[in-house]
């Protein structure tokens, strides 16, 4: 038995069909099919794997976020250490406020440091907490979870080429100059 219908999501035309005893579904969109049990087995299965993914995938996206909470942290922390020394050595500033002068570089450096973490925190957990930036987050992820990275074997191989085409390519050129630079003190007797 074969139904020939709709996907909703794409608009484009699917396939379902079931073998003569009942016993598997598969479902097809013209470019990727799903074969699953009749009896659903197979789709607590599929469940599995698609939230197996989704967690890997999630766990990317919240290393990103961390990795970017960690950065902000980092520069916030200098940027405002930079800021503070700057008005230090400004008489105006030092004069407006003269608590300025109250910490010493070290300490400066350790205040700026939590101040930063605090705003970097805020400013990611900020950005994480929207929809739209985490949705893009993670299909960001899973694209990159897609990618078939080149083997180890490959890799090694491509730079080798690289490396012995690069060293052809230079005696190559070395040797044109020579060439060029004995013609040239042939002609015009330098």
């Amino acid at each position: 038995m074969s139904n020939d219908q709709e996907d909703p999501k794409s608009g484009q035309p699917g396939t379902e069909a079931e073998d003569s005893e009942g016993s598997a579904l598969a479902i097809s969109d013209g470019e990727s099919a799903l074969s699953l049990p009749a009896d659903g087995e197979g789709l607590a299965v599929a469940d599995e794997e698609h939230l197996a993914s989704e967690v890997g995938v999630e766990k990317y996206v919240h290393a990103a976020f961390f990795a970017a909470a960690i950065l902000a942290a980092f520069l916030g922390g200098k940027l405002l250490l930079s800021l503070w020394n700057n008005l230090v050595e400004w008489p105006a500033a030092v004069r407006a406020v003269p608590m300025l002068l109250e910490y010493t570089e070290e300490e400066r450096g350790s205040l700026t440091l939590i101040i930063g973490a605090v705003l970097g925190l805020f400013t990611i957990l900020r950005y994480y907490r929207r929809p739209s930036v985490r949705s893009w987050a993670t299909s960001v992820a899973g694209e990159l979870a897609r990618v078939t990275w080149p083997s180890k074997d490959t890799v090694t191989n491509g730079t080798i080429v690289v490396l012995v085409a690069g060293a052809i390519a230079t005696v190559y050129v070395a040797l044109l100059d020579r060439l060029w630079s004995y013609l040239t003190n042939l002609v015009y007797g330098a």
